[in-house]
């Protein structure tokens, strides 16, 4: 018997291809077998304005093969004209008799029509295989689609009491070079990164990115460091009378994060990573802006109280006020761990 759990984690890998590249759409990947159950052909939506998924793999289909076979896919295909024609109509046309599918499109232009389409041109449709990891995998695009905000990553590199330097300012390197690589990897998963001017001050950080968040609220910073260097540069500021800068910047009048979130939602940013210091960290947590951690940990030990910490500023009293985080995965990347964690309902 065929395991459409297996084909579905299939399509989940194939679709973190386009990590980085499809937004504002979903991550998708997509598996076809023939009649007979053998897989012929896959494919993903590789960046935003290309091919889908599906239409990326039945258009390597060139024999009639996948006619009376299966197609499986991670999300609803779409039945709607966009940047590219709708997939529903080209797997009808292509006779397919059976899809498998993650999760509906959360997006309302589809939210169940393609799903009805299908069933309506006699094709079987088998709905939520794996559905939760499909959730998790387009976390960025459900909130994105449902909340209408930005989704908002937050990324620290701490020793096993939390801190992420000693009290001079030292903290190269914490973590180690295994560990940065990861960090770098998830960077470019998400439309721009978010740093604070006491960090770009301290590291002077490249950031090599496509697009980049600075709060920096006194303009402190120099335009000749080299994080000003590479990609686009939204500077947030309560400066009103602003600098000369070069073209690759663009002033944000900034009053607060939630205000700024919405601001850069507007201007199609979809996701941000957060890589600041403890003020900026816990700010975010406090306002509960965060929607998923990505903590490394060191197996080092400061032993030092006054020694900077990932988060500050939320001074509770009463450890139940404390802001509470799903585990998600603990995995090793030796010599240290990376916890991932996800948001709960902090009130």
């Amino acid at each position: 018997m065929i395991n459409y759990e297996t084909l579905m984690q299939k399509c989940f890998e194939l679709a973190k291809n386009g990590q980085g590249s499809v937004s504002p759409n979903p991550l998708v990947g997509c598996v076809v077998l023939d009649k007979n159950d053998n897989i012929i052909s896959t494919g993903y939506h590789h960046k935003y304005g290309e091919n889908h998924a599906e239409r990326d793999a039945l258009l390597k289909l060139k024999n009639g093969e996948e006619e009376g076979g299966t197609l499986i896919v991670n999300l609803e295909p779409c039945s709607h004209f966009g940047k590219t024609p709708p997939c529903v109509d080209l797997i009808i046309e292509r006779k397919i008799k059976k899809v498998v599918i993650a999760m509906q499109d959360v997006n309302p232009i589809v939210a169940g029509n393609g799903i009805k389409k299908l069933k309506e041109n006699n094709i079987e449709v088998i709905e939520n295989v794996l559905n939760e990891q499909a959730k998790d995998l387009n976390e960025i695009f459900i909130k994105n689609m449902t909340k209408k905000e930005i989704f908002v990553a937050l990324k620290t590199a701490t020793t096993l009491d939390g801190k992420i330097a000693t009290k001079t300012g030292s903290s190269k390197w914490i973590t180690s070079e295994n560990a940065r690589e990861r960090g770098h990897k998830l960077r470019n998963i998400y439309d721009a990164v978010l740093t604070s001017s006491s960090t770009v001050l301290a590291d002077n950080p490249k950031f090599d990115c496509k697009t980049k968040i600075l709060i920096d609220r006194s303009l402190k910073c120099d335009f000749s460091l080299d994080y000003f260097k590479t990609g686009k540069i939204y500077i947030a500021t309560t400066v009103k009378d602003l600098p000369e800068s070069p073209d690759n910047i663009e002033f944000i009048e900034y009053t607060d994060l939630k205000t700024l979130f919405k601001q850069l939602f507007e201007k199609g940013i979809m996701s941000v990573f957060a890589e600041a210091g403890g003020t900026i960290n816990g700010l975010l947590i406090k306002e509960n802006l965060v929607d998923k951690i990505y903590q490394f940990i060191a197996p080092k030990i400061t032993g030092d109280n006054t020694a900077k910490s990932a988060f500050d500023g939320n001074n509770i009293t009463d450890i139940n006020e404390s802001k509470n985080f799903k585990i998600q995965s603990v995995e090793q990347i030796e010599p240290d761990i990376l916890i991932t964690l996800k948001a709960v309902n902090n009130g």
